[in-house]
């Protein structure tokens, strides 16, 4: 199978620790790619909310051993200034946060966010369902 190396959102993230991802879309989707520190921290925050202890998730994403990218001064101006062009489509700081990276790195941005699939942006959108 040949894979792409996509930008992840919390959403690709979540899916695969959940299990709502096959290990063969898991690897489509997580092999060469990378993820944002902020949505890195989304999905550490959704997995407290959804009671996981502290140390299990450390375990989970350590295991996953995962590309974690910096969110830096030059992806948050480019995610403030998206703000205008996203707004309507109900993206949050999280979201803007991977599109940044992917426009820097150039690479398509993987997503479940179905409202994601509208922008026009000039970033690649792949949608995991």
């Amino acid at each position: 199978m040949s894979t792409t190396a996509y930008v992840i959102d919390a959403s690709v993230l979540l899916a695969a620790i959940l299990g709502e991802l096959t290990a063969e879309q898991t690897e489509l989707w997580l092999a060469g790619s990378c993820v944002s520190t902020v949505n890195l921290s989304e999905s550490i925050a959704k997995l407290v909310d959804y009671g996981y202890a502290a140390e299990v998730i450390t375990d989970i994403i350590q295991a996953m051993k995962l590309d974690v990218r910096p969110f830096d001064p030059e992806q948050a101006e480019w995610a403030g200034l998206v703000r205008a062009s996203t707004r309507e489509f109900g993206l949050s700081l999280g979201d803007r946060a991977c599109l940044a990276l992917a426009n820097e790195l150039q690479r398509p941005a993987a997503t479940a966010d179905k409202a994601w699939a509208k922008l026009d942006i000039g970033i690649r959108i792949e949608l995991i369902r």
